[in-house]
């Protein structure tokens, strides 16, 4: 034994690397969207969801109305630059307060995102009413993005079963008919190229008249996969020269959310949207305690937010 200490691993130290080099961190350098996990119940399972949504998962519950108001409070205070307000799941639903949260969010002026999957929980007749309401009182400034993994049948349906392509073109016919704004969240684990991906949703756009631009990455976002499995590397702080890549680019420089965990009395903010098990990425009950900067101390942020350049808002 020399007395020194073991070698860490890939992800272990918050500051180091595993090849003894300073770990890349990210500043809140501009608070454009606050993000509300509004539980992690789902009417389906997916064989790849990032967070694990199902029927039976309860891990995040339901987030309320007043939690809502209290951290839009807390923009006004803190002077957070926030201009969209974004609410994903689980399906959200199947949150009940969802159309209350929708409505105060609206109100405030800011620009509204449902992340949904256009199902059964949003055809519920009590659902639409809502929102039919919003949309007249609101238009464009409310926009629901859809979950279609891939522009054909078979392939939604190998990751989300059989007959939810077709339920889910239901909703969003639906949608359109209404004149709620839609966009779309599709997938790259398919094997298509970037160009090919979004061909194919422009000639499924332009068969259903959906009015949602399959060239504007901004309305149709394709995420990169976050495969726990593959070697990716760390960031250093070296790497932003490397990339030619900004700090400011990455999602945590610009975004943050809000969860509330079973047993736990408060939610709490969280630095990403796609870490919601992760302790570390944890920064307390607050705006104020979030506005700390990030370590880039796990694999998903190499893989899915720098090298795979992704973003979960527009």
């Amino acid at each position: 034994m020399n007395g020194l200490s073991p070698p860490l691993g890939k992800f272990q130290h918050p500051d180091i690397t595993a090849k003894g080099e300073m770990r890349a961190s990210v500043a809140l350098s501009g608070a454009k969207t606050l993000w509300f996990n509004t539980g992690t119940l789902c009417n389906i399972t997916c064989l790849n969801c990032y967070i694990e949504s199902s029927p039976d998962n309860d891990r995040l519950i339901y987030m309320t109305e007043p939690e809502v108001v209290s951290y839009l409070n807390q923009i006004t205070v803190r002077k957070w630059p926030v201009t969209e307000i974004g609410f994903t799941g689980g399906e959200p639903f199947m949150n009940p307060y969802i159309t209350s949260m929708l409505r105060t969010a609206l109100e405030r002026g800011f620009e509204v995102l449902v992340l949904t999957n256009a199902m059964q929980p949003m055809m519920r007749k009590r659902v639409q009413d809502g929102l039919l309401a919003l949309q007249s009182e609101f238009g464009d400034k409310l926009t629901l993005r859809i979950s279609l993994d891939h522009f054909s049948k078979d392939m939604h349906d190998s990751e989300r079963g059989a007959g939810s392509y077709e339920i889910t073109l239901k909703g969003m016919r639906w949608l359109r008919d209404n004149g709620i704004k839609m966009a779309l969240a599709g997938r790259s684990m398919f094997g298509d190229s970037e160009a090919d991906s979004r061909a194919g949703y422009a000639a499924l756009f332009k068969t259903e008249s959906f009015d949602i631009e399959a060239k504007n990455p901004a309305m149709t976002v394709l995420f990169p996969e976050m495969d726990e499995t593959v070697e990716v590397p760390e960031i250093s702080t070296e790497c932003w020269g490397i990339l030619n890549k900004s700090p400011n680019d990455v999602m945590c420089a610009s975004s943050r959310m809000v969860v509330k965990r079973k047993g736990a009395d408060k939610p709490v903010v969280l630095a990403c949207t796609l870490l919601p098990y992760s302790p570390e990425f944890e920064m307390g009950e607050t705006l104020a305690e979030a506005e700390a900067d990030v370590k880039l101390n796990h694999r998903h942020c190499a893989k899915f937010c720098v090298l795979g350049g992704a973003s979960c808002s527009a």
